[in-house]
């Protein structure tokens, strides 16, 4: 919104500035950071006064019962930080703009429906799993044929293979968009089971976020992606924009979110941001670098998929508890230690995913 002062540039030569990414990416984090910082503690007294408290799943670690009727949903004030920020510094005139958003605020809608069914009748599960799928699967079907509609070339419709740049292959329509669809769907289901301990999913989405940022700013400039040999997606510069909002959002609700907790996501967070993570790594064509950097999520979801069908076959858990971070906790490791060695890890992973960028 703020870069059409860019036309009065004539008559003030500093409004120039706005035409930058780099400063708009800047400003965009500082302004969701200011957002999620300053409005952290209301949201926090408002979800108290409504009683909007965390209800503890009873098959879960004894540790965290004293957890329950903690403030929840607070997801929403990371929402509408990044929509604020993004609406504010992004270009209105991109397409990939309003893709985001959209992604952000539908699977958004659904996560605050289940937080509320969990809210009102108490019930750790929620909403159905059938439901669920239907909505994300939904959101994820219309992202995938959006995005392939804009897409301005064929590079914008490949699949791109990490370490070997010369390796493309043409995905066309249908592939795209199921190629899309498992990206998007499998990250926000994927981040939603990591939001299990007290800032484990806020922090790594910042550094995912910002992997993938670099990706978006290097595809969306014609030199930088020609030198690199990725493809060059025409607007994916905006997309920085996005990312670096989601970036700022998280860790002003870090702020609060860090343990002892104040406020959980909830679902309307973790479902939201996984979402929006995969389509971003969609838009810059680097599903498998989104696999990579985003590593600590796909472990927490495999462990879940394993444990329940190891089950249902022998009737025995491969892990003490799933996801795998309950698992470490049920071995000894104090919730802050599980937290900040999955944070390392994450960096390494996100380091490992922009090596990528020049190793061939």
């Amino acid at each position: 919104m703020l870069l059409w002062l860019t036309h009065f540039s004539d008559w003030f030569s500093a409004l120039n500035v706005f035409q930058y990414t780099t400063f708009r990416a800047v400003m965009a984090a500082l302004t969701a950071l200011a957002f999620s910082l300053l409005l952290g503690p209301w949201t926090i007294r408002k979800l108290t006064e409504l009683k909007v408290g965390q209800a503890v799943r009873h098959d879960g670690p004894q540790t965290h019962l004293i957890k329950t009727g903690t403030p929840t949903m607070g997801g929403s004030l990371i929402l509408t930080a990044i929509t604020v920020s993004t609406l504010l510094w992004g270009n209105l005139a991109n397409p990939y703009i309003w893709i985001l958003l959209l992604v952000l605020l539908a699977t958004g809608a659904l996560g605050f429906y289940d937080d509320w069914r969990k809210v009102v009748y108490k019930d750790p599960n929620g909403v159905s799993a059938r439901f669920k799928m239907v909505w994300q699967s939904g959101v994820a079907l219309a992202a995938g044929l959006l995005l392939f509609y804009v897409a301005q070339n064929s590079a914008n419709n490949i699949l791109i293979v990490p370490f070997f740049k010369q390796v493309a292959l043409p995905l066309g329509v249908i592939g795209f968009v199921v190629l899309a669809y498992l990206t998007i769907v499998g990250t926000s289901n994927a981040v939603n089971l990591t939001d299990g301990l007290d800032g484990l999913a806020a922090f790594p989405v910042v550094l995912v976020a910002g992997g993938l940022a670099i990706f978006a700013y290097a595809g969306g400039h014609a030199q930088f992606a020609q030198y690199l040999q990725l493809p060059y997606v025409a607007g994916a510069n905006e997309v920085v924009i996005f990312c670096t909002a989601m970036c700022g959002a998280c860790l002003g609700f870090l702020w609060f979110n860090a343990y002892p907790a104040q406020v959980f996501m909830g679902d309307v967070g973790a479902l939201a941001l996984g979402a929006a993570l995969g389509t971003v790594a969609v838009i810059v064509r680097q599903e498998f670098v989104l696999v990579i950097m985003g590593g600590l999520f796909v472990v927490e979801a495999l462990s879940v998929m394993l444990q329940v069908g190891w089950y249902k076959k022998t009737k025995k858990r491969i892990f003490l508890m799933a996801p795998i971070h309950h698992h470490y906790e049920q071995k000894g490791w104090k919730e802050t230690q599980v937290v900040v060695r999955f944070w390392i890890i994450t960096i390494v992973l996100v380091l490992v995913g922009l090596s990528t960028l020049k190793v061939r």
